[in-house]
Parts: C-alpha cells; structure tokens; sequence
C-alpha cells in the first residue's frame, strides 16, 4: 500500500471515532447514542441519513455519476455483555457491555469510507453505507429485512468487513461459498418424578435420562450424517436439582448445532426428538423440546466473492489476498442481508495470533489498529471495482 497518502490523512479521524464508540457501548436495539454519534459523522459528510428504517439503524445514502447501480456496505453498531478487562485508556465506561468483537472498529472504518468516498467519489452509481444494530443474539439483520431495508434501498450486492484473530495480520480473505455457519439452539426438558436420594425407587429419575441423552446424542453427528459434512452438535447446558440429597423431577439440557448444509438443521430436529422420545419411553417420564432455528449460514456468492478479490488485488500483495481459507463454525446474521439480496460477501480481515481471551468476544479482546488502513481501503475499492466509472 502506497504510504502518507489521503487514506493514512483520515486514520486519526478514524481511530478516535473507534475509541469514542469503545467507551460507550450499547448493547442490541439500545444503541441509541452510537446510532446518533454515526449519523451526525455521515450528515456532516453530505450524506443523506435515514433513521426511520429500523430499531436503531442507520442508513447514508452516498450517489456519484450517473449510473442506477447500487451497492450496500454493513458495519455493526451492538456491543457485547462483557466486562472488559484490557486496561485500554479508552475501556468501555459502561459496567458489564464491551465492544469484544470489534463492531466498534467496523463502524469507524466505515465511516471513514464514507467520508473518503463523499470527497472523492471515484465510482459511478450509489453506495448505501448501512449501520446495523444488534448482531449479536438478536438477528438486527433478519429484522432490518423484515422491516424492508430493501425494499426502500434496493441494491445489487452487498458486503461485510469482519476483524479476524487467529489469520495472517493484514490479509484479506474471502472465500466463494460457506463462510459462517447457520446455527440452532435447543432446549430439552425431560420431566417425571423427583424422590429422596436415599429412596431413589419412589421417582423415575430425569437425570439419569438426561445423562443417557447426552451420551447417546453423540451419534447424531458421528454415525447419522456424512463424516465429510460440517456439524457440530454441543451441548453447554445442564440445569436440575437444587438439594444434595434429592432426586429431581425435571432436568434441562440446552445445546446448539452448527452446520452449513440447511437440511441438516432439519435433522438435527429430528433425530434428538427420536432419541429423546426413546429414552423417555424407556424411563417412564415425559418429555418436551423447544428446538429454535437460527442464523443461516453466510454463503458467499461467486461474483461477490471476486469481486472482493479484484478490489483487494488492486492494493495489496498476492501473499495477502487468500481466497482458500476453511470456514468458520461460528454465525454471523449477516447471513440474511446475503440471503435476501443474492449476492456480495462476507470479509474477514486477518488480525494476527491472539489469545484465548483476547479473541472473539473475550473480555481482552482489543482490536488490532494495523487493520484499520485496510479495512477502510477495502471498502474505498470495493465501490470502485462494483461500481467501476463508464461501467
């Protein structure tokens, strides 16, 4: 990358907006000042702002040339329920919510985009810069879609910019197909009779069903689908019993799946409610399962995933462009935005080795400001390679 050029002249710009939204996170469907502090920096960049679109969203509207194309850019406005723990000078001033994922750095480099592309629109058509609120947990995205996002900003691809431990520090990966898993959470309940420990025989034991569900469920994904096919069934959740000396009566196990084959969300399903019936059965106790369907999986489109490989050709080495690396098991609701416009990509910028609590949602997660110059390149090229000038 070409150094002290006007892309390095807005980094300060850039950093302090991350480190002001930093210090005063929002959590889903509250960000209320982060929504206000965003559209004032696009309403001062000469975009035309919307707020009536959804929750807490955001949307700028920024038009060059003469063409009817358009595009739209993601960032994420939410922060996460985490106490931080990085000793930063600008750690977050709200007790028990930290930016642990780097939505904060995702929001001022796209902001930064903004304000580069206002003043040196070098592309022909419309970008709609969208600001999404809760990400995380709450699917901001599926009712951003719900509510007609796109109904009212119609584009033709769009695009996501995602910080990435654990990948080479500085590269750009995009890969054609899955990238993120879809994910479903569960809850199964199994209900009889509880009893005194020292006179097991009066109850029907729920735990010892809930055991043996634990244990056969692993069959599910080693001995009822392909071992070449991505599934991941956990469980993470045992609640039962509140005294040492007695049997309870009901006993919870909650769980997820991931995958990336939607069929498999189906059976999933399927096969705990067969294996839990049979153990119910078995046991004499009755049961009941909340099975809720998640995220899809994020699925990068051929022509968004090259076109994320043309954009970043044009500013860094080959070594920093992968287009091979494995997806990843973790969801993003990015995934409906993707869905429903059928076409673009979901980008991760290599971030480097970190630990295990400065990872992802950790409470010492800090955002590597090395990134901060490709990310808002990446977007700058992004709506020069899509929208290309006498396309």
């Amino acid at each position: 990358m070409t150094p002290n050029d006007f892309v390095d002249a807005v980094l300060p710009d850039v950093i302090e907006w991350q480190q002001h939204i930093h210090r005063n996170p929002e959590l889903g469907f509250r960000e209320t000042e982060t929504a206000d502090f965003v559209a004032g920096k696009l309403e001062s960049f000469g975009l035309h702002v919307h707020r009536d679109v959804s929750e807490t969203a955001v949307v700028g509207v920024l038009t060059a040339g003469n063409s009817d194309r358009c595009i739209m850019f993601r960032a994420e406005l939410d922060a996460l329920p985490v106490t931080e723990a990085t000793g930063l000078p600008h750690s977050s001033h709200v007790d028990g919510a930290m930016h642990a994922c780097g939505h904060d750095a995702h929001t001022a480099m796209l902001l930064g985009a903004a304000k580069l592309l206002s003043e040196n629109p070098n592309f022909d058509g419309t970008v709609y810069f969208v600001f999404q609120p809760a990400e995380e947990v709450h699917g901001g995205g599926k009712k951003m879609v719900a509510d007609g996002l796109l109904d009212r900003f119609p584009a033709e691809s769009v695009f996501s910019q995602h910080s990435w431990p654990g990948v080479k520090e500085g590269a750009v990966i995009v890969t054609e197909g899955p990238i993120m898993a879809g994910v479903d959470d569960f809850t199964l309940t199994f209900k009889g009779t509880g009893a005194h420990a020292a006179m097991p025989e009066l109850g029907d034991d729920p735990l010892v069903a809930a055991a043996e569900f634990v244990t056969s469920a692993q069959r599910i994904v080693s001995r009822t689908v392909n071992p070449r096919t991505a599934l991941v069934l956990s469980f993470t959740q045992l609640h039962g019993g509140r005294i040492n000396n007695i049997v309870p009566a009901d006993m919870e196990v909650q769980g997820t799946a991931r995958y990336f084959d939607p069929a498999l969300s189906d059976h999933v399903e399927a096969q705990i409610m067969r294996i839990a019936e049979g153990i119910a059965q078995a046991s004499g106790i009755g049961y009941k399962l909340d099975y809720r369907k998640g995220y899809p999986a994020v699925v990068n489109s051929f022509e968004g995933a090259a076109i994320v490989k043309r954009a970043a050709d044009s500013f860094l080495s080959n070594e920093l462009v992968i287009t091979d690396e494995p997806p990843s098991l973790g969801c993003e609701d990015f995934s409906y935005l993707l869905n429903a416009v059928g076409g673009g990509a979901y980008i991760w910028l290599g971030a480097g080795e970190v630990g295990g609590r400065a990872g992802l949602h950790g409470d010492q997660f800090v955002f590597n400001n090395n990134l901060f110059p490709v990310g808002v390149r990446m977007w700058l090229a992004l709506a020069e390679t899509a929208l290309p000038k006498g396309s």
